[in-house]
């Protein structure tokens, strides 16, 4: 049985660390996107970012003056048991979002979308957002949590079958050239892109490939991941760079994610991280350990199965 006092606690550490500390994969691909732009007011943000970066974590305070929308991805493995259940799970995590608004502190965000109130804590109605996933086996449970950007740096479009691989790249670089042109997005970033599903799980597909998956890390199918290493390309060649500037470095990395959809359609959505890539991550275990890293590991091969059971032995150990 894992204890909600636990849980409200290393909810609390994560809301920490994801404001303040940079996840070191995304760190180094801004580092490596450093040594190579040459664009000199692009070169200059991304001095300054890594100098802030520094700063923050020396000085135990946010990276950034907006510290985004805490949002919430609970992993759960299959024989975990949580005390009061999930709607005290779900409390806890609002608690600690509450507390760490006035603790860390984080901007509060989040208002009515009409009548503007501010309860000054990022908590109303639907926020945070809290996201589950499941995986076999295992007593444990994983929280992520994600501080990504409110606004902007999202797009969606119904392709077709027949627009093709042109067509999905034509609306990725459509949405960069728009994310840096009218300052929708935070350059580099990492970008997310979904494709298929339906609109709504498009749209989760692409948010979740942004957030929820490191810099370097490549998609099993291996024309997916070609594509992936293509788009990374491709989107730093259109001769933007930090912040929008002129460079060579506005894609930290491309991740793709698939889901089956309507025969008729293919769904694509685009989503930009930003270049404060905010998250962190923690496995909570049913005797008390836990578990700090940084790497969501999200997409399992159980997360991407195609088969109506569950077939593959190796892959449930390796989850559990």
């Amino acid at each position: 049985m894992i204890s909600i006092d636990l849980i409200e606690k290393t909810a609390g550490v994560l809301m920490d660390k994801a404001a303040i500390e940079i996840p070191q994969d995304y760190l180094d691909g801004l580092e490596g996107a450093a040594e190579v732009e040459d664009g000199d007011l692009s070169s200059f943000v991304l001095q300054a970012m890594l100098e802030n970066y520094k700063a923050a974590k020396e000085d135990r305070r946010a990276m950034c003056g907006d510290t985004g929308c805490p949002r919430w991805y609970v992993k759960m493995g299959n024989d975990a048991r949580i005390e009061g259940g999930p709607v005290a799970l779900e409390a806890a995590l609002r608690r600690a979002t509450a507390d760490a608004t006035n603790g860390v502190p984080l901007r509060p965000n989040r208002v009515h979308p009409l009548w503007r109130t501010d309860h000054n804590n990022n908590v109303g109605i639907g926020a945070p957002e809290i996201e589950y996933g499941f995986e076999p086996g295992g007593e444990w449970i994983d929280l992520i949590t994600v501080h990504k950007g409110g606004l902007f740096g999202t797009d969606y479009r119904m392709l077709f079958p027949s627009d093709g691989i042109e067509g999905i790249k034509r609306f990725y670089l459509d949405s960069l050239v728009a994310f840096g042109k009218r300052g929708l997005a935070c350059q580099p970033a990492i970008i997310g892109i979904g494709l298929g599903g339906s609109k709504d799980t498009c749209m989760v597909l692409g948010k979740r490939a942004a957030c929820l998956r490191t810099v370097g890390d490549r998609n099993p199918d291996p024309k997916i991941a070609e594509l992936e290493d293509e788009f990374k390309e491709l989107g730093n060649s259109i001769g933007m760079g930090a912040m929008g500037f002129v460079g060579k470095s506005m894609v930290i990395d491309c991740n793709i994610e698939v889901g089956y959809c309507h025969t008729g359609g293919m769904q694509m959505s685009v989503h930009a991280f930003c270049l404060s890539s905010r998250r962190a991550v923690a496995r909570i275990h049913s005797d008390g350990r836990v578990e700090y890293r940084t790497d969501p590991e999200w997409f399992t091969p159980y997360q991407r199965r195609e088969t109506v059971e569950w077939e593959t032995p190796q892959c449930h150990e390796k989850s559990a």
